[in-house]
């Protein structure tokens, strides 16, 4: 029955190995789509306006706002884990605090985020009011 389990847990590891990797190359192909995009219409002669060259070069990415929506997810997870612990705590008393404990721990992780967010967010209008009194 044991080696069961391992080989569980094996999968499970690898599952999360071929999302990353999945993920990984998803993005890199994404990228290169952009660019050979971006190589074509100059290769056709044309030329490109500043808002897709921004787009297709991701800067006009914001961080920020993806933090932030992160952070709102997250944070609301968490209740619903102390929520979850109280349910199985009624039935199982042992398992009440540890879940309690995870959703403790979610909880400041989307905090962080929103921490974050409202960091970046910040330093964002700091580099563009430095930027904006050097070139303007």
């Amino acid at each position: 029955m044991e080696g069961i389990f391992g080989l569980a847990a094996l999968g499970f590891w690898l599952f999360i190995a071929a999302a990353a990797v999945g993920g990984i190359w998803d993005g890199v192909r994404k990228r290169e789509a952009e660019h050979e995009t971006l190589r074509r219409i100059i290769e056709s002669g044309k030329t490109p306006d500043q808002r897709l060259i921004d787009k297709l070069l991701g800067t006009d990415k914001a961080p920020e706002r993806d933090l932030k929506v992160a952070g709102v997810i997250v944070t609301f997870v968490a209740p619903g884990l102390a929520i979850m612990g109280w349910i199985i705590g009624r039935q199982e008393p042992d398992a009440f605090m540890p879940i309690v404990g995870a959703a403790a721990l979610v909880g400041f992780v989307g905090i962080g985020l929103l921490v974050g967010a409202a960091y970046m967010a910040r330093a964002r209008r700091e580099d563009d009011q430095r930027n904006s009194n050097l070139f303007g």
